[in-house]
């Protein structure tokens, strides 16, 4: 599961989710708790979902609607993924993580970067290794793949780079919007994804093709639901 945010003005998120991260660290409350510690480099160097209090992850969640973020997220299921490796293994090939990653960063994109006059994407660093060209090249396919569908360019100007959500704060809300909607699929867990909802603007499970061979699409005409989703 990968995601994009679209934020209108990124510095203005850094500000919120500055601030708020420095209220709470001098929230007396919360003196003590580990995460919060700077040694510990999480929530005390940057709001992660999974490593958050509940009552710390409440905060930011109340507080990131405000943002204005338009959020797009693309879904492959781990079972159809070992499926295919499996199938390319016996022709003597390997499906290795980054393929599956650039896949997605493709279809993501494809439609998004003829709208903006410039376009500055932010890729949460991935391990050890600097993979700005292999994305960069991930993002020149996506607007290749554009002008194949609808005939025309997709020129804009694009920068991409690679850093940690410390360093850039809208990783720190594309982690949220992708923790929420985790929290549905895998166990129908609805209550974050309906606070963030209106600012999910497209939803593609690949790997569900019960009624069409690309996936599901979930958007405004097609509504997300538990009900809907395909057992994992």
């Amino acid at each position: 599961m990968i995601g994009v945010a679209h934020l209108p003005n990124p510095p203005a998120v850094e500000k919120a989710l500055g601030d708020l991260r420095d209220e709470l660290l001098n929230d007396p409350y919360f003196r003590g708790v580990p995460s919060m510690q700077p040694t510990a480099r999480k929530t005390a160097v940057a709001f992660h979902a999974k490593d958050d209090l509940p009552e710390v992850r409440r905060e930011v969640f109340k507080l990131l609607p405000s943002f204005g973020a338009k959020v797009q997220v693309a879904i492959r299921r781990k079972d159809e993924l070992v499926s295919f490796a499996r199938f390319m293994h016996s022709g003597g090939q390997r499906l290795h993580a980054n393929h599956v990653y650039d896949d997605l960063v493709k279809r993501l994109f494809r439609n998004l970067l003829h709208k903006a006059d410039e376009n500055r994407i932010c890729f949460a660093w991935r391990g050890k290794t600097d993979r700005a060209e292999a994305l960069r090249k991930a993002i020149q396919k996506a607007k290749e793949n554009f002008k194949r569908r609808f005939g025309k360019r997709s020129d804009k100007p694009t920068s991409v780079e690679s850093a940690y959500p410390s360093q850039r704060a809208g990783l720190q809300v594309i982690d949220y919007y992708l923790w929420a909607l985790q929290r549905l699929f895998e166990r129908g867990e609805d209550r974050y994804f309906e606070l963030l909802r209106p600012q999910y603007r497209l939803i593609m499970d690949l790997d569900d093709r019960r009624n069409r061979r690309y996936g599901e699409w979930y958007s405004d005409s097609n509504p997300l639901s538990p009900g809907k989703i395909k057992a994992f």
